[in-house]
Parts: structure tokens; C-alpha cells; sequence
């Protein structure tokens, strides 16, 4: 079995492949939209990749793509506790300028401006490709912000641990697929992710499309709002649901429907939590 992955080796979409798929192949794709287009494609079996993190919220590459463009779902969910290393080639380097993934970058924002304020930051498209970018780069004043697999992967040295800004770190991912999925992994509750659109004629429509979910007891573990990207102020709603009791959440999607509220099932999953 063939599973894609957010890559190059060493990042945390990698090690949460290699947890969910031990002993499957492991293919890595340079960015999200790639990863989700190998599954959609039938080039793998599944493919793995982040939807949100604690910090900086949903990952919006993941979520606009499987609303907008793709015929795909999410049937696991993983739960990955992420620490950040900020790594160099050589430990007495000068650091002018830090490369990694905007989260990444963003995670560690404030040891960075006490620490660096001097260094540059740059986006790559993952923080592994940032600590493999900057391991090629030997005689350059670069560093890289990765997890520490990444670190062993390329060779680089560890200069500073755990600089994410806070202690209570984790990063959700999405196996997307067509079929499902036991993974062999700590399992949790079940879910499942909607995005909603609502009419233009119903007054208080997402009052009335949370007030199907509340009356039958449904809890909500998420709300948000993404650009519809049709009209300035026009949206679609992402929900995460408790998925504890089918019948009473295929009411509630009826009732949806009753309602002209148009919805899509981005996922139907058990969440898992890796180490």
C-alpha cells in the first residue's frame, strides 16, 4: 500500500505517516494541494496531511481544497504533539536567516525576536524541506526551524529545543481516502466535519443551522468561517461533530436540508493520538 505524505522526510506530516503506516510505502509530495491530488488521483492508497494547528488555526490550503476542488474525505484523524528545534549546520554559526514553514515560523515568532532579532525569516513549503534546504547550504548563515527527526535525517545540530511559543502544541492530520481506516494508534471519539452554505433568503440561517445540532444535545467541537470566494462577505461554515449517536446526527442533517442549508461531509473519522 502507497501512502502520500507532506514532505521531504523528517517533518511532522512524515512522522505521522510512519505511526499510521508502519510498514506501508511512504511517498512524500512538496506541498498539500500535491498530496491530496495523489490520493484524489489514485496514485496512492491514502494520504496524509495537517488541518489545524492549536496555535495558528486551520490549515486553509487543506480545507479550501477539499470544499472548493476535491471528491474526498477524511477517515482517520491523527493528534500530534509538536515541539519545534531551531537548527544549523554548525552550532557557532551566525544566524542571519531562519527558514521554515509559516506555522513553524510563526510557532517560534518570539524566541526568535529574543533570541535572533537580527535573522530574516523565510517560508518554505514544509519545515523538513527548510532543514534539508539549509543542511545543502553548509557555508551559508542559515538555519532552520524543524522537528528533531529532521535534524537526524539531514545532519544538522540542535541549537535550541522546544522553541514553540506555548507548551500545548498539537497539530490535527487528516488521512484522506476512499475507504476507511483502523489505524494502529491510541483510538478516540468519533467525528465528523461539515462544511455548510447557507441561503441568502433565510433569516438567521446559522442560528437555525446550530440550533439543529443543539436541540438533539449534538456537541460542536468547532466552528469557522471560510471565504466562499464568490462575493466579498459571503461564506461557507466548517463544523466538527460529535459523532457519538448516527441517528440522531442524520436527523439533524435532514433537517439541514428542510432548511435549504447545503452541506458537504469533508469527514467521517475516529481521532487517534500519536507520540
Amino acid at each position: 500500500m502507497y501512502v502520500a505524505f507532506l514532505g521531504p522526510r523528517g517533518s511532522f506530516t512524515h512522522q505521522v505517516a510512519q505511526q499510521a503506516f508502519p510498514v506501508d510505502e511512504l511517498v512524500f509530495y512538496d506541498t498539500i494541494t500535491e498530496v491530496m491530488k495523489a490520493v484524489e488521483q489514485g496514485e496512492v492508497d491514502y494520504s496524509v496531511i495537517p488541518v489545524e494547528n492549536s496555535i495558528e488555526g486551520s490549515v486553509h490550503e487543506t480545507i479550501d481544497y477539499l470544499f472548493h476542488q476535491a471528491d474526498l474525505q477524511a477517515v482517520a484523524e491523527v493528534v500530534q504533539p509538536i515541539f519545534q528545534q531551531l537548527m544549523v549546520t554548525e552550532p557557532s554559526k551566525d544566524i542571519q536567516v531562519i527558514y521554515s514553514h509559516p506555522q513553524a515560523l510563526a510557532q517560534g515568532k518570539k524566541y526568535i525576536e529574543e533570541h535572533y532579532p537580527q535573522a530574516r525569516l523565510e517560508a518554505t513549503a514544509s519545515t523538513a524541506y527548510a532543514a534539508r534546504f539549509v543542511a545543502r547550504q553548509k557555508d551559508q548563515p542559515y538555519a532552520a526551524i524543524a522537528p528533531q527527526a529532521a535534524a537526524k535525517e539531514y545532519g544538522l545540530h540542535i541549537v535550541a529545543q522546544d522553541i514553540q511559543e506555548m507548551s500545548q502544541n498539537f497539530t490535527r492530520f487528516w488521512i484522506l481516502g476512499h475507504r476507511t481506516v483502523t489505524l494502529p494508534l491510541v483510538q478516540g471519539m468519533r467525528k465528523c466535519s461539515l462544511a455548510l452554505t447557507l441561503p441568502d433568503n433565510l433569516p438567521g440561517a446559522l442560528y437555525k443551522a446550530m440550533s439543529v445540532f443543539a436541540w438533539r444535545c449534538i456537541d460542536l467541537t468547532k466552528i469557522e468561517s471560510r471565504p466562499l470566494k464568490t462575493a466579498l462577505g459571503e461564506y461557507f461554515f466548517i463544523l466538527d461533530v460529535a459523532h457519538t449517536q448516527p441517528d440522531l446526527l442524520g436527523y439533524a442533517l435532514n433537517e439541514l436540508e428542510s432548511l435549504g442549508i447545503t452541506y458537504k461531509i469533508l469527514g467521517d473519522y475516529f481521532i487517534y493520538q500519536a507520540q
